[in-house]
């Protein structure tokens, strides 16, 4: 299998975007009662904090392989 490189801000998305759908699934199966406008604060947010955790993370690795380049070079 192939390795790639872990990107949590995807995870962050797809948790979101995943509780937006079983919110949606509950309201269409008769669990619970869901408004039609409660999920755009959801997958706005998601999104939002998906877009933070994929910057914070690329600067990271930006830096460290800044910082290793340096070391060996």
């Amino acid at each position: 299998m192939a390795r790639h490189e872990f990107q949590p801000g995807k995870l962050v998305a797809g948790l979101f975007l995943t509780a937006a759908g079983v919110t949606y699934a509950g309201d269409a199966g008769g669990w619970w009662d869901t408004p039609w406008f409660a999920i755009i604060p959801v997958v706005t947010g998601g999104l939002c904090l998906a877009g933070a955790v994929a910057f914070l993370t690329h600067g990271l690795r930006r830096r460290r392989l800044r910082r290793g380049a340096g070391v060996s070079g």
